[in-house]
């Protein structure tokens, strides 16, 4: 029996359950990422390989579920406003257990209780009592709501009109399965409609994969293979060229091999969108939200394979991550790319512009702020920090308003026959086709017209390259040429894309 399903009474928290606990007391006190706070968390260092991944899924877990089973603990709990916030984390760790890792019941509830006890000694009866109604009560209910939503998603598989006579999950059914808000899954299922949210659903407290590439700019395909293979990174081929997915996520983490861009980490949807915007050789591109440049060296890399490297102007409103961006870009990319930290809704201001941004560019590729909500499995805290406010389009303050106005000010730096790009990594239709829209309906909009992802050249080149990629991609692009995916199990994120040609 692994060491972190073991568990009696009477007997103490097993480690990893005890670095969950600290991990999740210091995501609370810091307020911070849960991701950020594992990925340098040195109580991971020298674990069991298993035990770090087991660590991991329970912080992420808990973070994606905080509100749902705040929401079981309160129900059970005399006075919930007493339960003290270190004794709240060790509850929701056991909780998630319960519901959402089917942990054996005794396991879950003994184990909870010693981590309570551990922290205050004195709340381990209150424990015991709320997590055994829990296990009473709420772990059928999240059972009964997977299983609806499971059997919905199988029964249209095998048939198109299965939902007509299949069980249709409820919003309730969707929300105990995800952990999510309510008024969250029926935003999502206005956006994407039942189906894809079976498929989103079902994936929710699954690990999401991790796809990795060389950075072309400083070694070759066989390069980068050698040194993941020194460092005893499991891959195996990725659908895409030159792509793999990584078997044992947690030792590429604590290598060094992607804090030192040897390697490329990214989603392959994120990747699909890379080759939407397909820059050509030799010309120049406006990369607005570069962050830490990660698209930025699969760009560059996607140019380089058509002939040579792109001269890329990174745009990000953050200093520190225009800081991480020059130094990741320095080795390989660095005669090719500048990073500068401007306002990137600003740029259709002249007089205030950096001299970087003094021209227009032959592609402006716009990776627009916004929910994430097509990565919750890799950005748990989401789905209980997004409010219903921060998705209205009639708000001047709220995400969507913020997207339109970058993406008209960055509308302002292409040159005419030059291509705008815009993407996020949202699935909901108010960031994406609601934008679209209203761009087009813009005065500079009116120059522009939308064209199909699948005519960028970088796709067509694909159909030569690997027809299991370009057919991957195309499942993906909508009626009006946008690409469109979202998370499944096994698979990769939900992202979006939409194409435009600057006609005048």
């Amino acid at each position: 029996m692994n060491s972190h399903t073991s568990g009696r009474t009477g007997c103490h928290a097993t480690p990893a359950r005890m670095v969950a606990l600290s991990i999740a007391g210091e995501i609370r006190r810091r307020k911070g990422y849960a991701r950020d706070v594992l990925r340098t968390s040195q109580e991971l260092r020298g674990m069991d390989a298993r035990d770090v991944s087991f660590v991991q899924r329970l912080v992420l877990g808990v973070t994606l579920s905080s509100g749902l089973l705040d929401e079981f603990i309160d129900t059970h709990a005399i006075r919930p406003s007493n339960i003290q916030p270190q004794v709240r984390d060790a509850l929701r760790i056991a909780c998630y257990e319960l519901c959402y890792l089917q942990t054996p019941a005794n396991t879950a509830v003994n184990q909870g209780v010693e981590l309570v006890r551990s922290v205050v000694f004195r709340a381990a009866g209150m424990a015991n009592a709320i997590l055994r109604r829990v296990a009473a009560q709420d772990v059928s209910r999240v059972a009964a709501a997977h299983q609806i939503v499971q059997a919905a998603c199988a029964s249209d598989q095998l048939q198109a009109d299965a939902l007509a006579v299949a069980t249709v999950p409820t919003v309730q059914d969707f929300a105990l399965t995800m952990a999510a808000p309510v008024w969250l899954v029926q935003q999502l299922i206005d956006s994407i409609g039942v189906q894809a949210l079976c498929d989103m659903a079902l994936c929710a407290h699954e690990p999401a994969p991790v796809w990795v590439s060389a950075n072309s700019g400083i070694h070759t395909f066989e390069e980068a293979r050698n040194l993941l293979d020194a460092a005893g990174v499991i891959v195996q081929d990725a659908p895409f060229p030159q792509v793999w997915c990584v078997q044992n996520a947690a030792l590429l983490t604590s290598s060094k091999l992607v804090k030192q861009a040897d390697v490329v980490v990214s989603d392959l949807a994120a990747r699909m969108v890379c080759y939407s915007a397909s820059p050509e050789p030799d010309t120049t591109l406006l990369e607005i939200g570069q962050g830490r440049a990660t698209k930025s060296m699969l760009l560059e890399s996607l140019a380089q394979q058509a002939g040579a490297p792109v001269q890329l102007v990174g745009v990000d409103n953050s200093p520190f991550k225009v800081a991480v961006a020059q130094r990741r870009l320095e080795k390989g990319w660095g005669a090719y790319c500048q990073s500068v930290a401007y306002d990137a809704g600003s740029l259709d201001n002249p007089r205030q512009l950096p001299e970087p941004l003094r021209r227009n560019f032959d592609l402006v590729f716009v990776d627009a702020p916004c929910s994430g909500t097509g990565t919750m499995r890799r950005h748990p805290e989401i789905a209980w920090t997004l409010t219903p406010e921060a998705l209205m389009s009639t708000s001047a303050h709220s995400i969507p308003a913020t997207q339109l106005r970058i993406l008209v000010s960055a509308a302002s730096r292409v040159q005419k026959g030059g291509t705008l790009v815009y993407s996020t990594c949202s699935v909901m239709r108010q960031e994406n086709e609601d934008v679209v829209t209203a761009f087009l309906q813009t005065d500079i909009g009116h120059h522009f017209g939308l064209v199909s992802v699948l005519d960028a050249p970088a796709v067509c080149a694909l159909k030569d390259q690997s027809l299991q990629a370009y057919e991957l991609l195309a499942n993906c692009v909508t009626d009006e040429g946008m690409f469109r995916s979202h998370p499944k199990m096994g698979s990769f994120d939900g992202h979006f894309c939409a194409r435009f040609v600057r006609c005048a």
